[in-house]
């Protein structure tokens, strides 16, 4: 476990999150000292106190106590969200994408994706569903809707 980045973290967390580190310290039951030689570094917190940290702020307890958010250029991410990297729009609109998003849904050469977009200001963006999961979720959808029509 890296103090540093763990410091950094709960730090980031924790103004995020506009808490003290009074409040902070009640959320989880610990002293505001403790709180305090956590994010300066001088001690760690148990894995208890680590685990009750990482469900609080909802994030992973990996990415807790390993994510480098100097390194990676991005701040933490939710429990179960990623950022991997930038990357270039290539000639003719091909986008490569990061290996571990690769290896993270386990896509193959020659899978199909939906392209979603959404062109609001607050949520612009685009996303790749596999279509497996598209056509599975819009199935549930229409069962649901014939379920309450009767």
């Amino acid at each position: 476990m890296n103090k540093i980045t763990l410091s950094r973290n709960l730090a980031f967390l924790r103004r995020e999150n506009n808490y003290s580190q009074e409040e902070l310290a009640e959320k989880i039951g610990v002293t505001r000292q403790s709180i305090a030689k956590w994010e300066n570094g001088e001690s760690l917190p148990d894995i208890i106190n680590c685990d009750a940290l990482a469900t609080l702020f909802d994030v992973s307890l990996d990415n807790l106590i390993h994510y480098d958010q100097k390194e990676s250029g991005f701040p933490i991410p939710p429990k179960g969200k990623h950022m991997f990297n930038t990357t270039p729009l290539e000639k003719d609109g091909y986008v490569k994408l990061p290996e571990k998003a690769v290896n993270m849904i386990n896509m193959q050469e020659g899978d199909q994706f939906l392209v979603l977009g959404d062109e609001n200001p607050e949520s612009i963006g685009i996303a790749l569903v596999p279509v497996e999961f598209f056509t599975a979720m819009t199935q549930g959808i229409l069962n649901h809707t014939k379920v309450s029509d009767k």
